[in-house]
C-alpha cells in the first residue's frame, strides 16, 4: 500500500455504527495533515450503538455519534484508501468494483478485528483498543509518507 497522496480515506464496517465510526472520529481526532479527509461507511444498514460502545468509545478518544452510512460505489472508487475495519466484511464483497478496475485492490487494507456485540464492556473495551492501535499505526505511516509528521 503506498500511502503518499492519501487524500481521502473510508472506513469500512458491516454496520457503521461500532468499528468503522470509532475508526473515523479517533482518525479525524489525531490527523494534522488538513488535506486528509476520513470517513466511514457500512454494508448492512440500520444498527444503533448502544450506551457501553458509547461509553467505551469516549474514553478511548472516539465517538459513535451520527446515523449509519451505506457504502456507496462513486465514494468507494474516488477514496485513495479503504480500511475495512472488519473479520466479517470479505474481499469479494468489493468484487463490483475490482472486476472493472483491477487496480481497485491495491487500495484497500484488511483488518481483521471482530465484531463486539452490544453490552460486553469489556469485550467492547478490547474491540476498540485494536482498532485505536491500527489508528495510530496507519497515521504514522501516513504522516511519514506525507512529511506530516512534525507536531505543529
Amino acid at each position: 500500500m503506498k500511502y503518499k497522496n492519501v487524500k481521502k480515506i473510508i472506513f469500512v464496517c458491516k454496520y457503521n455504527v461500532f468499528r468503522s465510526k470509532f475508526a473515523e472520529s479517533y482518525f479525524k481526532k489525531i490527523n494534522r495533515n488538513p488535506a486528509i479527509s476520513a470517513s466511514s461507511r457500512g454494508f448492512i444498514m440500520g444498527g444503533r450503538s448502544d450506551a457501553t460502545q458509547r461509553n467505551v468509545a469516549k474514553k478511548l478518544g472516539g465517538e459513535l455519534k451520527g446515523k449509519s452510512v451505506s457504502v456507496n460505489l462513486e465514494e468507494l472508487k474516488k477514496a485513495n484508501l479503504i480500511v475495512v475495519v472488519a473479520s466479517d466484511i470479505p474481499r469479494r464483497m468489493f468484487d463490483f468494483v475490482g472486476k472493472e478496475n483491477t487496480n481497485f485492490y491495491k487500495k484497500i487494507l484488511f483488518w481483521k478485528i471482530k465484531d463486539e456485540q452490544k453490552g460486553r464492556e469489556k469485550q467492547v473495551r478490547r474491540t476498540l483498543e485494536k482498532v485505536k492501535k491500527k489508528v495510530d499505526e496507519l497515521n504514522k505511516k501516513l504522516e511519514k509518507a506525507n512529511g506530516t509528521s512534525k507536531r505543529i
